[in-house]
């Protein structure tokens, strides 16, 4: 244990994900060799977080406008829609440049004995969106680009549920299988199951 400030510190920093008691330290005591000017740069982007960063009112990804980057942009395919848990993966999906389309961020994945139910994500208000078209351009798929795992695949099963009814609408699952450079014998049944389910004819 440190005395005053710096434990003080330490223990606000251990608290954020990803970040143990010796990271937290490690942090600690950089910032305090770091010059005053540095300290005041973090300072005033972490303001700027807290008071001027919203999520979109459209698809709930982060955004320092009503409406995103993505959802303002005439551009973007408004007829495919990708949903996804976190801003994070919005990021992940740009990065490939595959995806023109708009998305649609849930806040989460279904999990139940953590309490999280469809109350608590924003599935309500993807329902909402797909039923009122505004700009007049018709959703044609919905691409569900949960994480593949136990409460990502209950969220995409749940989904399909919510989303069969509609009309013209196509629901699909982004496919998973095995990395490149991966061998078979490290793979776990749901990843290889997966990869030979979605097996495709070699050109």
């Amino acid at each position: 244990m440190y005395e005053g400030p710096i434990q003080d510190l330490i223990d606000e920093l251990a608290k954020q994900p990803g970040l143990g008691p010796k990271g937290a330290q490690r942090i600690a005591f950089h910032l305090l060799g770091v010059e005053n000017n540095e300290i005041d740069r973090l300072i005033a982007a972490l303001g700027r977080v807290r008071d001027d960063v919203t999520f979109c009112a459209e698809c709930g990804n982060v955004s320092a406008n009503r409406l995103c980057r993505i959802c303002s942009d005439a551009r973007r395919d408004a007829t495919k829609i990708c949903v996804v848990e976190e801003p994070k993966d919005v990021h992940a999906i740009e990065r490939t440049k595959e995806f023109n389309g708009r998305y649609h961020v849930l806040g989460g994945a279904l999990d139940p004995l953590s309490g999280i139910g469809p109350d608590q994500l924003r599935i309500r208000e993807l329902l909402r969106r797909l039923a009122n078209q505004e700009d007049g351009v018709d959703v044609s798929e919905v691409i569900v680009a949960t994480d593949p795992n136990t409460e990502g695949e209950a969220t995409a099963t749940y989904l399909l549920r919510m989303l069969k009814d509609f009309p013209g609408l196509s629901v699909t699952r982004l496919a998973s299988g095995l990395p490149m450079g991966g061998d078979l014998e490290f793979a776990d049944e749901l990843t290889l199951g997966r990869a030979l389910s979605g097996r495709r004819a070699l050109a």
